[in-house]
């Protein structure tokens, strides 16, 4: 906001829309870039592919951020199973059918806070 305001440039790693900033992986991802804000607003740098290794890691876990997204779109309880079913720790400690006890039970935890999932 300070260097929105004065102008003076400031670098900064931002979370932003990928929009094809980290090319090999989805454009529709929040992606942690350098940018350099002033004035103008936030400007993200061009990053290009990362290496295949990296970039298989981080599409474990936007493939599950994207899924989330989906579920509270949609208000669909299945669509939270299937994000935390693709959750590489989660699937490698629970069982389908753990997986599916423990998301009813963090729902109902969280009562209110939470819109209806059907």
């Amino acid at each position: 906001m300070e260097a929105m305001e004065t102008n003076v440039p400031t670098k900064i790693g931002g979370n932003v829309l990928n929009n094809g900033l980290i090319t090999n992986l989805p454009r529709n991802a929040c992606v942690e870039v350098p940018c350099l804000v002033d004035k103008s607003g936030i400007q993200p740098t061009y990053i290009g592919d990362l290496p295949e290794q990296c970039a298989a890691l981080n599409r474990t876990n936007i493939n599950v951020q994207l899924l989330t997204i989906e579920a509270a779109r949609t208000l669909k309880k299945d669509y939270i199973y299937q994000a935390v079913m693709m959750d590489p720790h989660a699937s490698s400690e629970l069982s389908i059918d753990d997986i599916v006890a423990m998301c009813d039970d963090l729902i109902a935890a969280h009562g209110d806070w939470l819109p209806k999932y059907h």
